[in-house]
């Protein structure tokens, strides 16, 4: 995760997840996928606990280009 080429990833709370959800005006199964079995979603599980199928997860990348750009993955089994 402290690597210069891996994104910032957290968990999003389920209010601000309905939040994104309206804002964008998609539902969760539109979002992109990541699996639990990701390595990024291994090490935030030791931060926050279980994270159960469903969670969605913000990615920041930063570009010296682009600027800051965010996206959003939902997290399903493995």
């Amino acid at each position: 995760m402290e690597h210069q080429l891996v994104p910032e990833h957290r968990l999003v709370s389920e209010e601000e997840a309905e939040r994104i959800l309206k804002a964008l005006r998609i539902t969760r199964d539109q979002l992109p996928k990541i699996r639990r079995s990701d390595p990024v979603i291994q090490l935030l599980e030791r931060i926050e606990g279980p994270i159960d199928e469903g969670r969605i997860i913000r990615v920041t990348r930063v570009s010296s280009t682009a600027g800051v750009s965010e996206a959003y993955r939902l997290v399903i089994g493995r």
